[in-house]
């Protein structure tokens, strides 16, 4: 199967199934990435925060990204159509037919079983964020230290970020470009 092809397969996919927004595309992304060769995880978490610091919707971007990295600037817009035309379907066919439909009660317990279950895709996908950002896995296996589980700076400047974004009302570019700033320092 030709890389198109599969950016266009996967994608698809990910558009159709991730009711919910950006974050819900994680768990797709993770399978993207244990299943293929265009990025890993750890470059998923850094797309991330390259997606939320950029304008746009996070999952575009990330697809974006994915499909530039498995097929140059066509694999990028291959992997960016693929992902919103389910989107699109699906609103062109609900627009003719909701209007009808809103008051049934398949329609509204459908949307109630759909809500817990993008709830789950969401708190998977932080889940999976906070594993691989705030804990050290691979120092814990080297040491067997159980102090070496935690990524103390990484903690320390999650903290730092949440209680700044409780007590002020920034632009959360901001807290990014703070939080940058800080990485790179930590790094020298």
């Amino acid at each position: 199967m030709t890389v198109c092809l599969a950016l266009v397969l996967e994608f698809f996919k990910i558009g159709l199934f991730s009711v919910g927004g950006g974050l819900a595309t994680l768990p797709f992304l993770y399978q993207l990435a244990d299943n293929h060769d265009w990025f890993t995880r750890g470059t998923l978490i850094d797309m991330i925060a390259i997606s939320e610091s950029t304008p746009g919707p996070i999952g575009i971007n990330m697809a974006t990204y994915a499909g530039f990295s498995a097929g140059g600037p066509a694999g990028g817009i291959i992997a960016t159509v693929s992902l919103i035309a389910p989107s699109i379907i699906i609103m062109l066919v609900i627009t003719r037919i909701l209007g009808k439909f809103k008051e049934n009660r398949y329609v509204k317990s459908a949307f109630y079983g759909i809500r817990p279950a993008v709830t789950a895709l969401i708190a998977s996908a932080a889940l999976g964020i906070i594993k691989i950002t705030l804990l050290d896995m691979g120092e814990y296996g080297q040491t067997g230290n159980k102090a070496d589980i935690f990524n103390y700076k990484a903690i320390a400047l999650f903290a730092l970020t949440y209680c700044l974004l409780k007590k002020f009302n920034k632009h959360p570019v901001c807290y990014i470009g703070g939080a940058a700033a800080v990485g790179w320092l930590l790094a020298l």
